[in-house]
């Protein structure tokens, strides 16, 4: 079941440096939101307290309010692993690890829960998830050599697949096509629209002809000046932040006067 997310009045500090100011929306379920920018403006960061991944960083906090279904993620008896479960993430480069097979890699957040499993059950977890991923066909025959021989393209699908072997309900996308030609890029981003029906997804990109394809809702970060905080100038249906944005920054962006 796909969940709602809520941030109210959010604020991210890396130690006294604030980086994202005073962001409030909202993320409708089975959608996929794109947030734009350019570089520097703090959508990244954004992305990252979705699911608290930025508290890996040492000094890294917010203070406002994120809630999946009116939870707040950041309650004081929330355990920020289970927040990472329910809210995927996967990230700019295909990250498999390096010395697991294919079939490892798929399984490696259910070995992480503990807990013993049939190793048929296990089975039937990796085929899944790499059919979800849109790679079962092309690897079935070899679930025991190493992730990292695969492709580009093919190795991020992997990544997509480890993050929804372990049943989240929101997926995160910080840039998951940079990395990749455009035939892979396609791919994730047919992807991306098949999982919408299970999942919410947000995700984050430099390409705006990307938001414009795979996306139902688009914000724009921008910020002042060097130094200052990243701030959410608008967000809308794609279509209109594309044809008619409200804010002069948003318009000046998407026609690429400057970013």
């Amino acid at each position: 079941m796909s969940k709602r997310i809520e941030v109210n009045d959010l604020n991210v500090f890396y130690g006294k440096f604030k980086a994202v100011e005073d962001v409030s929306l909202t993320i409708e379920p089975r959608t996929v939101t794109a947030f734009i920018g350019p570089s520097g403006c703090g959508k990244s960061t954004f992305l990252r307290t979705l699911n608290r991944m930025h508290e890996v960083i040492p000094g890294a906090y917010v203070d406002g309010k994120v809630l999946l279904d009116g939870e707040d993620i950041y309650g004081a008896d929330v355990d920020p692993v289970n927040v990472r479960r329910t809210i995927g993430m996967v990230f700019q480069r295909p990250n498999p690890f390096p010395t697991m097979t294919i079939y490892e890699n798929v399984v490696a957040g259910l070995r992480l829960e503990g807990g013993k499993r049939k190793r048929s059950e296990l089975d039937d977890v990796v085929e899944k998830s790499l059919r979800g991923a849109n790679l079962w066909e092309e690897v079935k025959d070899r679930l025991q050599r190493p992730g990292s021989g695969l492709s580009g393209g093919q190795q991020q699908r992997l990544c997509i697949a480890r993050a929804i072997a372990v049943e989240p309900q929101v997926l995160l996308m910080d840039e998951p096509c940079s990395a990749l030609d455009p035939i892979s890029t396609l791919a994730i981003e047919d992807l991306i629209e098949q999982l919408k029906t299970e999942y919410t997804i947000v995700i984050v990109t430099h390409n705006m002809q990307q938001a414009a394809r795979v996306s139902d809702t688009t914000g724009f970060f921008n910020l002042a000046g060097v130094g200052k905080p990243g701030k959410l100038v608008e967000m809308a249906p794609t279509e209109t932040i594309f044809s008619n944005p409200a804010q002069q920054a948003t318009e000046d962006y998407i026609s690429g006067r400057f970013g």
